[in-house]
């Protein structure tokens, strides 16, 4: 684990791991990642979660610049939809970077 533990300190600060680390924020980054775009509803359904509790989790990200937020009407009804911006993809990246480097040192420890 001492090569993970220099690879976490380098490369995966503490407040990106606290913004992150939780279900609904790696959902909402994860679902991005793999989409180019989600509106609230698709998000919503997809990660099972309340209005406020989306509501919540994607502000903080977009406050982080991890997401881009577009709001508009389509008709007379509202519409947000959500988009990973280049930031957000990089930070995911370096988080599953990480979180592989735990599993193989887990999975080597492990085998000792």
């Amino acid at each position: 684990m001492s090569a993970v533990r220099g690879y976490v300190n380098d490369r995966v600060g503490d407040a990106f791991s606290r913004l992150v680390n939780g279900r609904v924020r790696l959902g909402i980054l994860s679902a991005l990642a793999v989409n180019e775009r989600l509106s609230f509803t698709e998000l919503k359904s997809l990660l099972a979660t309340s209005d406020g509790n989306l509501s919540v989790h994607a502000r903080k990200l977009e406050e982080a610049g991890y997401i881009a937020v577009e709001k508009r009407f389509k008709g007379r009804m509202p519409r947000t939809e959500y988009q990973l911006t280049g930031v957000g993809r990089a930070s995911l990246e370096r988080y599953l970077e990480h979180m592989e480097a735990l599993i193989a040192a887990t999975r080597t420890d492990s085998l000792e």
